[in-house]
């Protein structure tokens, strides 16, 4: 059973019942698509931030920090944090609020950006869908390779040393080491100020990041409803060299998860386009969306975002050519 379900059914009432907007209709999956996913990235970012308060009383994220940044794990951080991303059910904006976590609690950036490339792109969903679309061959393809470009993206971004890039918001929090608990005496394993604290410290990165929810699921819903798949159709049907890059670049407005974009990628393989073209815009699309974009604007300043997303576009680009050698 989807976890999110009483969301979509609130998305639905509100959308056929409160609007009265005729099911079906472009305005209506843009209206529906805006309330879901609103519903949802304000629940995970309360649910993430509230959770990581309450395990900062007993297990300080400063220890997951020091430890990542003093002991020499030899590529592991990196391989864990990609591998964490694909077992998150996360699309890009859904991700979010978790690397959003990560950042405020001082966990290493590159080690970061790994997750943050890694959990849109897979997981067991998607794992499934490819082995019954494009059979178990591309499924272990993809999903090694996924990770693999999330560990490499974010090493590459990690040496960048973009920390200096960071939003002031960000580095303000940083700075005095995210979530101070209080000190309770006694065995109380979470006591009322320990709750009420984390209560607060959601609260206020809700509101610091509200206005940019807003925004960025606005631009997801619009594009949702209102661009057809059929506009990105027509420029993937050339030449595999040309098709890769053009593909991913014209991807990043198509804002949806990699299990929404598989049915499409699936047509798209049967109209006769390279399973290596389809299979680079379908992670362009995942992990490069505008909106996403437009949340990660709270900690990233545009020069930070602009590395990482051309990072990240250049190695999905890679593993297309990858992908049409392979498949």
């Amino acid at each position: 059973m989807d976890i999110f379900y009483p969301l979509q059914w609130i998305a639905d009432r509100v959308t056929y019942n409160l609007f009265a907007i005729v099911h079906g209709t472009r305005l209506a999956d843009g209206v529906n698509f805006f309330v879901y996913d609103t519903l949802k990235i304000f629940l995970l970012l309360f649910a993430i931030s509230f959770g990581m308060g309450l395990i900062n009383v007993y297990f300080p994220v400063e220890k997951v920090r020091d430890y990542l940044t003093q002991k020499k794990m030899f590529g592991l951080d990196y391989f864990l944090a990609a591998f964490f991303g694909t077992i998150t059910p996360f699309c890009s904006c859904s991700s979010v609020p978790l690397f959003i976590g990560f950042v405020k609690g001082g966990i290493p950036l590159g080690v970061t950006l790994a997750f943050l490339i890694s959990s849109p792109l897979v997981d067991s969903v998607v794992i499934a869908m490819l082995v019954g679309m494009f059979g178990v061959k591309t499924a272990l393809v993809y999903v090694v390779s996924g990770i693999v470009v999330a560990m490499v993206g974010g090493y590459v971004l990690g040496k960048m040393r973009l920390e200096r890039y960071l939003t002031s918001w960000v580095l303000e929090m940083r700075s005095v080491g995210g979530v101070t608990a209080p000190v309770v005496q006694g065995s109380v394993l979470f006591s009322k100020e320990h709750i009420g604290h984390a209560y607060k410290e959601s609260l206020g990165i809700i509101k610091s990041v509200g206005l940019y929810v807003f925004i960025g699921v606005g631009v997801g819903a619009f594009i949702h409803g209102f661009v057809p798949v059929s506009f990105f159709e027509e420029y993937m049907n050339i030449h595999p060299l040309l098709a890769v890059p053009l593909a991913a670049i014209i991807a990043v407005p198509l804002y949806a998860n990699a299990a929404g974009i598989l049915p499409i990628a699936q047509v798209l393989v049967g109209k006769g386009i390279e399973l290596g073209v389809v299979l680079s815009f379908m992670m362009a699309a995942v992990a490069l969306s505008i909106p996403s974009g437009i949340l990660l604007r709270k900690v990233m300043t545009m020069r930070f975002l602009s590395y990482f997303y051309g990072v990240t576009t250049f190695g999905i680009i890679l593993l297309g050519y990858f992908y049409v050698a392979v498949l």
